[in-house]
């Protein structure tokens, strides 16, 4: 098994034969519901552990849940979670609790397998201080003149090994790095710990004095901890590479002196209709958004299967509607090829996966099955679905007119035969809001 690793920039070999590999994604701030361009990303680390999985070693998943906020440009003197809060009026663990839930329902509805762990940053405050107590002895952090403790990145050699930024070239004020008005003694030094000053929520106490946790130091904490110091598989999302990944990965390799993560697998931007998903351009989706359509939700995965993870994908309605139909036909030709649960290992899907992920090339060789002559055409999607998570196999549903339609479909073939086209138009109204679906052809109207 192979992935792209964002650090050598060239694929990586993994060793599946190993009992179990340790992966680590990046998981939500929870202040907001995710739209389908965040999932894009938990689909990622729930295909390669599935893939993992295939080639019979244990993916052992750790998704931190980030539930303390975070700065960034836009939030100069407050944070995501405590901005939310207000906005709801509502205690801001209130907040988190609340789209963290919406985020498991949204992992289930894209049938996301569940990691072996969550852990919320809130909880893990103490690892954090202790670590951040680690680096300053080790001479990588220091207190600044703001109470607040800084990462020093002049001591670590090799920084911008992910992202090819160098430290002399970096403009101050980067990116999640605000001023600090000369707190720090070099401009792109990072907060590990910073100090309350005026904030009276979302505070904990330190050797330092009250204060909050920096955005980058979680990870490092998190992922340490709970896979035993070594990240096999580490996962996110492609905005994350700089400067989040690039700051773990400083403060992580301090703290252990030697690399911590063997590969770094980063997922690329959605686009949806020509422009990216972002509240400014009113185009966000939400996954319920799609279910409210009518549409399943694993639409949205199989989309997402249509495209290699490291390209950007223009993401549309129509797009969506279509993967809806292949769905559909899908697993209505699953029950037509046959009750046996049998599965078949078809060469050409093995190697896809196991080259990058290539699951556009899964999907284009599943195509080429459909369409072919061969008797095992189930067992072949079906062992592609191990990996795909489509659901294939799950039965077609059966739904019966109820009295109501059959009058209503009668009344308006009776309409269109005295060519009351006003009243035919009417019915047709009321039936599709009944969730028909009406076609009229020469030979008459038909429903679905």
């Amino acid at each position: 098994m192979k992935l792209y690793d964002t650090q050598s920039r060239q694929l990586k070999e993994i060793e599946v034969t190993r009992k179990q590999i340790q992966m680590y994604c990046c998981g939500p701030t929870v202040y907001r519901d995710a739209h389908v361009g965040n999932l894009r990303t938990f689909l990622l680390s729930d295909l390669i552990a599935r893939v993992v999985q295939l080639n019979g070693s244990h993916p052992y998943l750790i998704q931190n849940i980030t539930d303390v906020g975070h700065m960034s440009e836009d939030f100069v003197n407050d944070d995501k979670m405590l901005t939310q809060a207000k906005l709801e009026k509502v205690d801001p663990f209130e907040i988190a609790r609340k789209y963290e839930a919406k985020f498991h329902q949204d992992l289930a509805d894209l049938n996301i397998v569940p990691a072996a762990g969550y852990p919320r940053a809130s909880e893990s405050i103490d690892l954090m201080l202790t670590l951040i107590g680690k680096l300053i002895d080790a001479d990588f952090a220091y207190v600044g003149s703001d109470s607040s403790v800084y990462f020093s990145a002049q001591k670590f050699a090799s920084y911008g090994a992910i992202s090819g930024n160098k430290l002399d070239s970096l403009k101050p004020g980067h990116r999640y790095e605000y001023s600090e008005d000369g707190a720090k003694r070099f401009h792109a030094d990072w907060a590990l710990w910073k100090a309350a000053d005026d904030r009276t929520e979302m505070v904990w106490e330190s050797p330092w004095g009250k204060g909050f946790p920096g955005w980058h130091i979680e990870c490092s904490a998190m992922s340490l901890e709970l896979l035993d110091g070594h990240v096999d598989i580490h996962v996110g999302g492609i905005d994350l590479r700089f400067p989040h990944h690039e700051n773990e990965r400083a403060q992580s390799n301090a703290l252990i002196n030697t690399e911590a993560v063997d590969l770094w697998v980063h997922g690329e931007h959605l686009l949806f209709e020509g422009k990216k998903m972002s509240k400014s351009s009113g185009n966000v989706v939400l996954l319920k958004d799609v279910i409210e359509r009518g549409i399943d939700p694993l639409a949205i995965r199989l989309c997402f299967l249509e495209n290699k993870y490291r390209s950007q994908i223009d993401l549309t309605w129509s797009s969506i509607e279509a993967a809806h139909e292949t769905l559909k036909r899908w697993r209505m030709k699953m029950s037509q090829w046959g009750s046996e649960k049998s599965m078949q290992i078809d060469p050409e899907i093995e190697s896809a996966f196991n080259t990058d992920l290539d699951t556009p090339r899964v999907i284009m060789r599943l195509r080429e099955i459909e369409k072919s002559d061969s008797d095992n055409k189930a067992s072949f999607f079906r062992y592609a679905d191990q990996v795909l998570g489509l659901d294939l196999d799950r039965p077609l549903e059966t739904k019966v007119l109820t009295p109501q339609m059959k009058t209503l479909l009668d009344e308006r073939a009776l309409a269109r035969t005295e060519k009351r086209w006003a009243d035919s138009d009417r019915l047709r109204v009321e039936l599709e809001n009944l969730g028909l679906e009406i076609k009229d052809t020469p030979e008459g109207q038909s429903w679905s």
